[in-house]
C-alpha cells in the first residue's frame, strides 16, 4: 500500500482552458488530486472553506497563493529532475563499445554508435538500459517514470530504427 499522503487542491484562474490544462497535469501526478476549479481568488477561498481546507488559517487568501506556489515550484523541480535523469542515460552512447581489433566491427560499432545518437533523447536512454545495463521494461518505466507499455514501445521504434539504419552495412560486412 502507498503511504504518500495526497494533497488535495482547488485551481483557481479565469481561462477555462489553463484550468483545464493545469488540471489534467496535476492529474499525472499519483500525490496531488484537483477536487475543485474556480474562476477567481474569492470563489476559490469559498470553495477551499466549502471543502474544510482552511480551517485554522487566519489570511486564507495569501496562504492558498503561497500554497501553490510552492506546489507549482515542486513540480517544476520534479520535471527537471526526471528530465535530467532522462538526459543522462541518453547521453552515454559511445562508451558502450569495448575496444574492437576486427576492423569491420570497429566500422560498425562506429556506425552503430552513430545510429545511437540520431535516436531521440527518450529512445536512446530506453535501448540504453534495455541493451547496456539488462534492465526489464518494468524497471525500465520505473527509472524514467514512464509507463511499462510506453517503455517498450520506444524501445521496439528505437530497434527498428537501428534495423532499417545498420542493415545495409550488416550486409555489407558479413
Amino acid at each position: 500500500m502507498d503511504n504518500r499522503k495526497t494533497t488535495r487542491i482547488v485551481i483557481a484562474d479565469d481561462h477555462p482552458i489553463f484550468r483545464d490544462g493545469l488540471r489534467r497535469l496535476l492529474e499525472t501526478e499519483p500525490d496531488l488530486k484537483v477536487i475543485g476549479e474556480a474562476c477567481d481568488g474569492a470563489e476559490a477561498v469559498k470553495l477551499a472553506r466549502q471543502l474544510r481546507m482552511l480551517e485554522n488559517i487566519q489570511d486564507p487568501r495569501g496562504y492558498l497563493l503561497r500554497l501553490s506556489h510552492n506546489l507549482a515550484i515542486d513540480l517544476i523541480r520534479r520535471r527537471a529532475a526526471q528530465d535530467k535523469h532522462r538526459e543522462a542515460f541518453a547521453e552515454d552512447r559511445c562508451a558502450y563499445f569495448a575496444a574492437l581489433a576486427d576492423p569491420d566491427e570497429l566500422e560498425f560499432a562506429k556506425q552503430l554508435a552513430g545510429a545511437l545518437g540520431e535516436l531521440p533523447a527518450e529512445q536512446r536512454a530506453v535501448v540504453h538500459l534495455k541493451l547496456w545495463e539488462k534492465l526489464t521494461f518494468e524497471q525500465i518505466a520505473a527509472t524514467l517514470d514512464i509507463a511499462q507499455g510506453t517503455a517498450a514501445s520506444r524501445y521496439r521504434y528505437a530497434i527498428d530504427k537501428l534495423r532499417e539504419r545498420l542493415r545495409p552495412i550488416y550486409e555489407e560486412i558479413r
